[in-house]
C-alpha cells in the first residue's frame, strides 16, 4: 500500500488499549436533532458569566474566573455523561479537544509567545495621525501573521504612545475592531475560520480577491473614524497628563529587541501553509476523531518553536513587553469552558432544519431552497460574535453545500457572505475572538479602564453594526 494512502486507526502505542477496550476506537456521533435547547444552558451561563461577573464582583472573577469555566463545564459534562454514557461523553469530549480545542490554543500560544519576545524600544507621541498609522499597520499585518500575532506585535507600543493620554479605552476599543479581527479577513493565515475553509479545499488567495472590496471599506471607514474620533479627544486641553507624569517620555530613536522572533513568526506562518498543502494521507483515529498526520506535525513543531522562542529572546526583551502568561491563561481557560459546552449547541446547530435551531437555518435561504447572501453574512456573524467563529463558519458552509468548488464559483458571493461575517462580527463582543481577551488583559494589566462585556458592545453596536448594514446593502443584497 502506498504510503499517500496509508490510514492509522491510533498511535501504536495505543492500539493495545484498543484491543481490551474495542469500543474506544469508534465515535459516538452526537444527534443534534434529538437534543432540545435547555443543552445550551451551560453555554448561555459561561457567556453570561463571562459578561457579568467582571462588572458585577471583579475581585471574585479576576481569581476565580478559571473555576467558573469549569462549574459550567461540569454542568455540562455531569448531566451529558447521565444521558447518553461515559462512551459517549469521551469520544465528544476527545473531538473537542484534539480537533478544535489544541490546534486553536496551540496555534494561539504559539503566536502569543513568539510576538510577545518582539519589543519595540524606545516611544513615540499618540497623536491621531500616529495612532492611525499604527491601527493601519497592524490590519494589514493581520492577514500576514494572524489577528493574534499582528495584536501582540502591535499593542504595547499602541499603549506606550498613549499612555500620557487620559482616554486611551477607545484607541484599544478600534485595535480590537481592526487589528484582532476585520485585518485578518484576506488569507488563511488572518483568521481561524478562513484557515479551516482553507483545509476544506478554498484556494489559498481566493478570500483575498473575493472580499477585498468588503474589507477596504469596512478598515478604510473605521480608520477615517477612529482619526476624528481620536482627534477630538487629543485637542482637549486637559487629555494630557504633565510631562512630569508621563510613564514613558518620548524618545528620538526607535530599535527593536528580539528580531530572531520574526524568523520564528515566519515559521509558524510556514507551519500553517504546510497543514493545508501537505496531503500525506496518514490519518490517526483517536475515538473517532481523525487526526491527520500534518495537523500533528504543526501542532507539535508551533510547540517546540514557542519554546524556542522563550530560550532565545533576550530578557529585556520580554521585560520591556511586561511579558505575562496571565493573558494567555485567561484565553486558555475560558475557552476550554467554552469549547466543552459549545458541543450540543454546535450539534443542535448540524442538525439542519430538523433541529431546535431550525429556524436560523431556515432563514438563510428562500423558499426555493437559494441562498440568500445577506441573511447567510447577519447568521454567520451573529453566531460568531457569542460563538466560536470557526465552528460557526463550518456549520454555515455545510449548510452552503459544502463542497467548496461549486462554493468558490457558482455559489461565491455567498461563500464571501459567509466569510466576511465569521472574521468582522467577531468584533462584535470580547468572546468573539480570542486576540479580543487578550488585547483586553494587556490593556488593564498596563491601567487602561477598558468597558465592560456590555460597555464594548455599545462601542461595537454604535460604530460597526450601522457600517454592516450598508455592507449588506453594497455587497450582500438581501
Amino acid at each position: 500500500m502506498q504510503l499517500a494512502l496509508a490510514r492509522l486507526s491510533m498511535p501504536a502505542m495505543l492500539a493495545p488499549i484498543l484491543a481490551l477496550f474495542p469500543a474506544l476506537a469508534h465515535a459516538a456521533e452526537l444527534d443534534g436533532a434529538a437534543l432540545t435547547p435547555l443543552w445550551a444552558v451551560p453555554f448561555a451561563g459561561i457567556l453570561l458569566s463571562i459578561a457579568l461577573v467582571p462588572l458585577m464582583a471583579p475581585h471574585f472573577w479576576h481569581h476565580h474566573f478559571g473555576k467558573v469555566a469549569a462549574a459550567w463545564a461540569l454542568l455540562f459534562l455531569v448531566p451529558f455523561a447521565a444521558t447518553f454514557g461515559g462512551h459517549a461523553l469521551a469520544a465528544n469530549v476527545v473531538h473537542a479537544m484534539l480537533a478544535e480545542y489544541i490546534p486553536f490554543i496551540v496555534l494561539v500560544g504559539s503566536l502569543y509567545v513568539v510576538a510577545g519576545g518582539i519589543c519595540v524600544q524606545g516611544n513615540l507621541h499618540g497623536t491621531p495621525r500616529l495612532n492611525t498609522g499604527i491601527l493601519a499597520l497592524g490590519t494589514v499585518l493581520a492577514s500576514i501573521m494572524g489577528t493574534t500575532g499582528a495584536a501582540m506585535l502591535m499593542i504595547r507600543p499602541l499603549l506606550r504612545a498613549n499612555d500620557n493620554r487620559k482616554h486611551v479605552a477607545h484607541v484599544v476599543v478600534f485595535f480590537i475592531f481592526l487589528v484582532a479581527n476585520a485585518g485578518g479577513s484576506l488569507t488563511p493565515l488572518g483568521d481561524p475560520p478562513l484557515f479551516l475553509g482553507f483545509l476544506k479545499g478554498v484556494e489559498f488567495f481566493w478570500t483575498t480577491r473575493h472580499i477585498f472590496p468588503e474589507t477596504l471599506f469596512l478598515c478604510g471607514s473605521l480608520l477615517v473614524i477612529f482619526y476624528f474620533l481620536d482627534r477630538h479627544y487629543f485637542l482637549n486641553r486637559e487629555e494630557e497628563l504633565p510631562p512630569r507624569l508621563d510613564p514613558t517620555p518620548d524618545s528620538r530613536g526607535i530599535r527593536i529587541e528580539g528580531k530572531a522572533n520574526f524568523v520564528l513568526l515566519a515559521a509558524v506562518v510556514g507551519l500553517v501553509l504546510m497543514s493545508g498543502l501537505w496531503k500525506p494521507g496518514i490519518v490517526f483515529d483517536v475515538m473517532g476523531t481523525e487526526v491527520a498526520l500534518p495537523a500533528l506535525v504543526r501542532d507539535v513543531s508551533l510547540v517546540l518553536i514557542a519554546l524556542v522562542s522563550l530560550a532565545i529572546t533576550p530578557g529585556s526583551a520580554r521585560a520591556g513587553n511586561e511579558f505575562n502568561w496571565a493573558p494567555i491563561l485567561e484565553v486558555a481557560k475560558l475557552f476550554a469552558g467554552i469549547f466543552l459546552t459549545i458541543i450540543p449547541v454546535i450539534a443542535m446547530l448540524r442538525a439542519g432544519v430538523d433541529g431546535p435551531f431550525g429556524a436560523v437555518i431556515r432563514a438563510v435561504s428562500d423558499s426555493n431552497g437559494q441562498p440568500i447572501d445577506g441573511m447567510y453574512f447577519w447568521a454567520t456573524g451573529i453566531l460568531s460574535s457569542f460563538l466560536d467563529n470557526a465552528p460557526t463558519y463550518l456549520v454555515f458552509f455545510n449548510t452552503a453545500g459544502g463542497d467548496a468548488a461549486t462554493l468558490m464559483t457558482r455559489d461565491a458571493t455567498t461563500l464571501a457572505a459567509i466569510s466576511a461575517g465569521a472574521v468582522f462580527m467577531g468584533a462584535v463582543t470580547y468572546i468573539g475572538n480570542a486576540p479580543n481577551l487578550m488585547v483586553k488583559a494587556i490593556a488593564e494589566g498596563r491601567g487602561v479602564r477598558m468597558p465592560s462585556f456590555f460597555g464594548y458592545m455599545l462601542w461595537s453596536v454604535a460604530v460597526l453594526m450601522p457600517l454592516f448594514l450598508i455592507m449588506t446593502w453594497l455587497f450582500f443584497r438581501v
